[in-house]
């Protein structure tokens, strides 16, 4: 049996987090690495929708993601300015803000209470009444009670991200395997690499685990380090706004429709995404029928002349979920093995921050303070007690 050799980091997974981190590795820190993946840039961050919205998308009980959610957006245009600069091409970066709107009075009563939850936190949203909403938002439906408008939440083209992360990891000499990893090499209580599936070894100094929804899944690790993730399914829609329809809309919309969330983005090159549904159905991508027709009863609920667009595209994508919602990120109690995933509904608003810290785990060996609570070791606990 064949072994390559890479002398610093074999990176398991090549959706934005795990590029970002081979990208920040070799750029800042100098570090070899080799990233495997069979399909880079392809599962769920290909299905995305890139809004960066901390504010708009806080969940009760989920305060301590806060901190991190808004830190990361805070260093998103120096990251996306950089990254452009790196790999020659658009991040697809814009600063938009975001408008979330009520269909009905419950609808509207829910937004006024995460207004108040908002505020509590000291956070910056501003109520507005449906007249205010269509002057910001011609194209909404007259129908809509009220909403809240963050002026900060803004989007990034997922797509245009991933393209970015690439070419700049290619230019700064990050090795790609387009091979599928059969599972993660253990010697001697150390992660030391990984075995593809052609049958080669890679040997590296440290492995990331950072293959999303699959991460759980690859063989080779002790039960108790094994990352507790998740797929959730979100099914999305892509439309295209022909140039007479321009604009359509000129900011996020997320949506509260009877109880229901939902949202719109709309792209500077005139592609609409609609999205996301939410189930629990494992690792099951196919679109479903209900689901494009629960997404665009919604928007044409919000956005009547939504349904006047060409489709072009429908998708299924796979979150990766934790127990708690949030990030597994750092060096887990496996010598050898650092983790990235767990990202859940936040995959491409952390990137900055999941790039910058955990290539600092890879490079220095420290952990930063503001992923400290998001560590491996609060589930490995978990797990030994389980398994005693």
């Amino acid at each position: 049996m064949s072994t390559l050799t890479t002398r610093d980091v074999v990176v398991v997974g090549a959706g934005v987090v795990g590029l970002s981190v081979a990208w920040r590795a070799s750029t800042r820190y100098g570090l070899a690495v080799t990233v495997v993946d069979p399909a880079p840039g392809r599962g769920a961050s290909h299905a995305a929708a890139g809004m960066l919205t901390p504010v708009s998308e806080l969940q009760y009980g989920e305060e301590s993601l806060l901190e991190l959610n808004t830190e990361s957006a805070r260093r998103y245009p120096a990251f996306a300015a950089e990254l452009a600069d790196a790999s020659g091409l658009p991040s697809g970066y814009r600063t938009c803000g975001t408008l979330a709107v009520a269909l009905d009075a419950d609808d509207r009563a829910v937004l006024k209470d995460l207004h108040a939850y908002q505020e509590r936190l000291g956070l910056s949203s501003s109520r507005l009444t449906s007249r205010e909403c269509r002057r910001l938002e011609p194209m909404l439906s007259p129908a809509i009670t009220g909403g809240l408008h963050v002026d900060d939440d803004h989007q990034i083209d997922n797509r245009r991200l991933v393209a970015a992360l690439l070419a700049a990891c290619e230019r700064a000499g990050v090795t790609f395997v387009r091979e599928r990893v059969e599972r993660i090499l253990v010697t001697d209580d150390r992660a030391h690499g990984v075995r593809l599936a052609n049958g080669r070894d890679l040997s590296a100094d440290q492995v990331l685990l950072a293959a999303g929804c699959r991460s759980a899944l690859i063989p080779g690790l002790p039960p108790e380090v094994v990352p507790p993730v998740r797929p959730v399914k979100g099914e999305i829609l892509r439309l295209r706004v022909p140039p007479v329809m321009a604009p359509f809309l000129s900011r996020n919309v997320r949506g509260v429709v009877k109880g229901g969330s939902m949202y719109l983005v709309p792209r500077a090159d005139g592609e609409l995404v609609i999205g996301a549904t939410e189930y629990e159905r494992g690792h099951d991508t196919e679109t479903t029928a209900g689901g494009v027709y629960e997404l665009l009863r919604d928007a044409h609920e919000l956005v009547p002349g939504v349904t006047e667009l060409p489709l072009v595209e429908t998708l299924a994508g796979l979150r990766p979920g934790s127990p708690d919602n949030a990030p597994i990120v750092g060096r887990s109690s496996l010598a050898g093995l650092v983790v990235a995933t767990g990202h859940y509904r936040h995959g491409i608003l952390l990137t900055p921050i999941t790039a910058d810290t955990v290539a600092e785990v890879l490079a220095l060996g420290t952990t930063p303070e503001i992923i400290r609570p998001f560590g491996p070791d609060r589930f490995e606990t978990v797990a030994r007690e389980v398994m005693a």
